[in-house]
């Protein structure tokens, strides 16, 4: 009797865990349900929810600035990349063709060659015949210009970047102002009532800062590549000053 009164409790506390486990994962099942739409949304469409939430005004602005950041970040890098030449290559080649063929020679290796160091290179061949100060004042002369042409627009891109956060400072500036004259208006503290001025305050910040920090890694990588560039210049016109030098002995 005992034992069967044993294994009836057994079996009791069996079935009653039994359907503990099965409301938690009905529960769970549930829970999961309900949150499989938000869990669903790619990044991209979160990411267009929230655009859309802070507002036409403000944001707008600032994926102005993104997308001119981008344009003007795309076409200097298409045209650094463009400029860049093997100095190295041209060196020998220009040394070749000035001590085979003369001066003619070495500037026609130079036209056929692209980039701001074979410019260079024939801006002082140009003036060889004159006199190696003549040629040295023509290089500079001309590296300043080039200089010029590879930070063009680059300004434009470090105005976007300080820009785009200030914009979204601004928005979140006038976000706040907004819930407090509601707070004012009404006369008491709803977290309801301001909750949803004080949410796209913030996106309009957060999107702001997206905007700065990416357009930032794009002018980041553009002066690394100026500044490369600009070394090459000045190391191919000590190199070239030495060959005209020689080929004048």
């Amino acid at each position: 009797m005992k034992r069967l009164f044993s294994t009836l409790a057994v079996a009791g506390l069996f079935v009653a865990g039994t359907n503990t486990v099965s409301a938690n994962v009905a529960s769970a099942m549930v829970a999961y349900q309900d949150a499989a739409p938000e869990a669903s949304k790619g990044f991209t469409q979160v990411l267009k929810e929230m655009f859309i939430t802070g507002g036409a005004g403000f944001m707008g602005i600032v994926l102005l600035c993104l997308i001119l950041g981008l344009a003007v970040a795309i076409e200097r890098i298409i045209y650094l990349n463009m400029a860049t030449t093997n100095t190295t290559k041209l060196k020998q080649q220009v040394e070749d063709a000035l001590a085979s063929g003369g001066v003619e020679a070495a500037k026609e290796v130079c036209r056929n060659t692209k980039g701001p160091v074979a410019s260079i290179y024939y801006q002082g061949l140009d003036r060889a015949d004159e006199s190696i100060d003549s040629a040295e004042k023509s290089v500079v002369a001309y590296g300043g210009v080039q200089m010029g042409q590879l930070e063009k627009n680059v300004s434009w891109l470090s105005l976007f970047i300080a820009i785009a956060p200030m914009l979204g400072f601004m928005g979140t500036v006038i976000g706040m102002i907004q819930a407090f004259q509601k707070i004012s208006a009404v006369g008491n503290l709803s977290a309801s009532l301001i909750a949803g001025d004080i949410q796209v305050a913030l996106l309009t910040t957060v999107f702001g800062l997206i905007t700065a920090i990416i357009l930032q890694i794009f002018y980041n990588y553009i002066i690394a590549k100026i500044d490369s560039i600009v070394n090459d210049m000045e190391d191919s016109s000590i190199t070239l000053i030495d060959m005209l030098v020689d080929h004048k002995k």
